[in-house]
């Protein structure tokens, strides 16, 4: 998938000249803005494309909802592009800074108690027989690990969410809980040994 940004920018002085027509002149500082937003403009256009699954997989371990989830990772794009103009690194990337807004964006969506929606029986892809076994074991497994998530304190949830379904850095999870990189492996390490006991517990034994 791709996103293509358009601003206009309109940061210049005019100037009076002596035969009284007008000069348009762009300051020094007007133009650091302008690079500036070129750049961050450019740096989001880019993340959309590795970032955008990575946030729909997040907001779905939240919501549970495919398409709630898809409807929120487009939604940041656009909230990230509206806030372009006042963004500002300060020690969190902006790959971290698109989860902020992601989160934001799922808490709005659990707090409205948004209902599932139905899939039009027209837009469902036909699987062969193989391809739809896969894809229900695969889906089994993910609903399991969600729901052994329910046993994990809130911010260990918010950091294998983060880690595991976002894909964010150890560092990048850290800016994001205002926690240094080692707090976040050890939080990681005690999570998923709770989530290998519930997941361990809740697993068949085989029968002989």
């Amino acid at each position: 998938m791709s996103l293509r940004f358009g601003f206009q920018h309109s940061c210049c002085i005019i100037c009076a000249g002596s035969d009284g027509a007008g000069i348009v002149m762009t300051s020094e500082a007007d133009r650091g803005r302008i690079d500036s937003m070129k750049d961050n403009e450019a740096r989001l256009s880019s993340l959309y494309d590795e970032y955008y699954d990575k946030i729909a997989r997040y907001a779905y371990a939240r919501i549970g909802d495919r398409a709630g989830a898809e409807d929120i990772a487009g939604e940041v794009f656009l909230k990230a592009l509206e806030s372009l103009g006042t963004y500002r690194e300060r020690g969190v990337p902006m790959q971290a800074w698109l989860f902020k807004i992601a989160h934001n964006l799922v808490v709005d969506h659990l707090r409205k108690g948004a209902r599932y929606r139905t899939v039009p029986s027209d837009t469902v892809e036909i699987m062969d027989k193989a391809d739809l076994e896969t894809s229900v074991d695969a889906n089994m497994e993910l609903q399991r690990v969600i729901t052994a998530m329910r046993g994990l304190t809130g911010e260990q949830s918010e950091v294998v969410r983060l880690r595991f379904f976002g894909g964010l850095t150890s560092r990048e999870v850290g800016s994001l809980l205002s926690k240094n990189a080692g707090a976040v492996r050890e939080m990681q390490r005690a999570a998923l040994e709770k989530l290998r006991q519930a997941l361990n517990e809740g697993r068949p034994r085989d029968r002989r």
